[in-house]
């Protein structure tokens, strides 16, 4: 670590917009997820919010100015941010859209090569950022990794080459891989909750895993030859950024590994039972490290020499929003949902639909905090259906004026469950409905029902975790980028009956990364006891208990409507995985 010898004071943007300097040391965070939110969609200042029912946040200080927020791109993204340690203010970034690719319907796949080289190019242009700034990348003590969680990534260790795209978390192709797993319904969904904390649904990486190996002979060939490595979308970035063939490093964090149905979630190591019940071979897996820790350094781009220190994605929202005790919660809104509630220390089974998770292991000697989540699968994706698909909206930010244009009259639901039901439900039966049809419905109530699907689905979640943990949630912290619309936080405070507090610099997710890097030991320039909180505003529920229970009751009656769509199980390509696999 570089040995601090002087402030730098803060200076003018530098012909850039929107970048705050600060004082030395800077945290690098490397971000590549999916968003729902357009480029030219961003919105402008929110501490001047144009809803009259946001009142300043009573738990939070007031923002005098806003600090920066990177602007959000619809599918996915990667994109390079950099923090100040000691003010956490976004000094600059760069970001690149990654295009998805779909061969089929509930197919959805990137290419892993695509990834690491926009990885690449946004590491380059945000250090040229710096320099315009008269800041030197050197300046850069250490880089964390947010990512998308269960986007399963195989490839050769010889050639560095992937044997197939990425096979990103939302697929649906596993569903027949899930009735083999479930024996064609002999096994309850949840049979493995108590080693893994999830049931075995389409969402996790050891089902995609499993289907590679079915179905893609390349993949059956490399692990013969003991040249197959797999990796979620962290570890594929690690390996390739600390060399790739010359020496990668095969690594990934807790809080990834707990999402891929193969790690213990008591003993944080991969569990050779749940390798044998998926039959995949541990030697392709990468080593499990905490969130928080040197796991090796950048041995190429203008970050040469710069350790990666920190890794995490939904969980570094936590970190970032600093849910570090029980009984905190966050939501983060983007492509999905998804709801963590911080259990502490314990490991506390749900037996209502929700997902036990490691939330963050801040040291390799650090006890390993744990999480309930609920994950809903569709939340920006159905702002872009109805933008790409219905054309009943050009932009995203049009759909906070044309549902409030409807007023109270006339009630649509709309469950967007294009992809099956997540949390709490886990239903990969269901699809989308819209209820609640009359000859004076309107496009924007069609627009109001999408974003009411939202605020109504976190209820779900919320109604769960007091099922589960004995106790109602008292507020709600939210990020991501359909937090922009004041309406959808209007309407989740009015639905869940709380406080919906908001941060004023919605990567909160980046943010978590570059802290849990900034605290690792080696590194120790961000002190987490000591964390100033982000400026934020609240939304204030303003419906009665009556009216918020009758519109809930009735989004239950539309989720009814909209499950025993789709045949459980596939006979044909049954037969052809047990032929594969017994052949295998």
């Amino acid at each position: 670590m570089q040995e601090i010898k002087k402030s730098k004071e803060k200076k003018s943007g530098a012909g850039l917009d929107e970048v705050y300097i600060s004082n030395w040391p800077y945290i690098a965070a490397l971000k590549v997820i999916q968003t729902s939110v357009d480029n030219a969609d961003t919105i402008d200042n929110l501490c001047t919010g144009t809803t009259p029912r946001v009142s300043p946040d009573p738990y939070h200080p007031p923002c005098p100015a806003r600090p920066v927020p990177p602007p959000f791109h619809a599918r996915k993204k990667s994109c390079h941010e950099v923090f100040a340690a000691k003010t956490a203010e976004v000094l600059t970034y760069h970001q690149v859209s990654i295009p998805h690719i779909t061969p089929k319907e509930g197919w959805v796949e990137q290419d892993p090569e695509v990834i690491l080289h926009s990885v690449i190019e946004t590491i380059n242009v945000t250090c040229d950022n710096l320099i315009k700034l008269d800041i030197s990348p050197e300046d850069i003590v250490a880089t964390g990794i947010t990512n998308q969680r269960e986007t399963t990534v195989v490839w050769d260790s010889v050639t560095g080459k992937p044997l197939h795209n990425a096979l990103v978390w939302l697929d649906m192709r596993t569903a027949s891989t899930v009735d083999q797993i479930l024996q064609n319904g002999k096994r309850n969904k949840n049979f493995l909750k108590n080693v893994c904390g999830l049931p075995v649904s389409t969402y996790f990486s050891a089902l995609k895993i499993r289907w590679l190996i079915d179905n893609v002979e390349g993949v059956r060939r490399a692990i013969s030859e003991d040249r197959c490595l797999f990796g979620t979308i962290d570890t594929w970035l690690i390996w390739n950024l600390t060399g790739g063939v010359n020496g990668g490093l095969h690594l990934t964090d807790v809080t990834n590994a707990s999402r891929t149905m193969l790690m213990n979630i008591d003993t944080l190591k991969w569990d050779p039972q749940l390798c044998k019940i998926f039959d995949i071979p541990m030697s392709i897996l990468p080593e499990i490290k905490s969130s928080s820790e040197i796991y090796g350094y950048i041995s190429e781009s203008v970050l040469k020499g710069i350790p990666i220190s920190g890794v995490s994605d939904q969980q570094a929202a936590l970190v970032g929003q600093m849910c570090f005790h029980q009984g905190q919660a966050k939501s983060t809104y983007g492509t999905g949902c998804f709801l963590l509630y911080n259990t502490g220390t314990a490991i506390v089974q749900s037996s209502h639909g929700l997902l036990t998770t490691v939330a963050y292991q801040l040291g390799k000697d650090a006890p390993p905090i744990y999480a309930l989540e609920g994950s809903i699968a569709i939340a920006g994706v159905a702002m872009q259906w109805l933008r790409d698909n219905l054309g009943v909206i050009k932009n995203v930010t049009e759909s906070m004026d044309i549902a409030q244009s409807t007023g109270e009259v006339g009630e649509v639901y709309f469950v967007p469950a294009f992809s099956g039901l997540y949390a709490p439900y886990w239903r990969k039966d269901a699809r989308s409905v819209i209820c609640g049809l009359t000859e004076e419905t309107k496009p924007g109530h069609i627009v109001r029902g999408a974003l009411e699907s939202v605020a109504f689905q976190v209820r779900d979640i919320l109604e769960a975790m007091a099922l589960d943990c004995g106790y109602p949630l008292q507020k709600l912290l939210v990020d991501g980028g359909m937090t922009a619309n004041n309406f959808l936080m209007q309407i989740q405070a009015d639905y869940c009956g709380i406080p919906v507090v908001r941060p004023l610099m919605s990567e909160t997710t980046s943010l978590g990364a570059a802290m849990a890097a900034g605290n690792a030991k080696g590194v120790e320039v961000w002190d987490l006891d000591n964390v100033q909180p982000v400026p934020s505003d609240c939304f204030i529920p303003s419906i009665t208990e009556d009216q918020r229970d009758i519109r809930y009751s009735r989004w239950k009656m539309a989720i009814a409507r909209s499950l025993d769509w789709v045949e459980d199980r596939d006979d044909e390509n049954t037969g052809k995985l047990e032929k594969l696999r017994s052949k295998y």
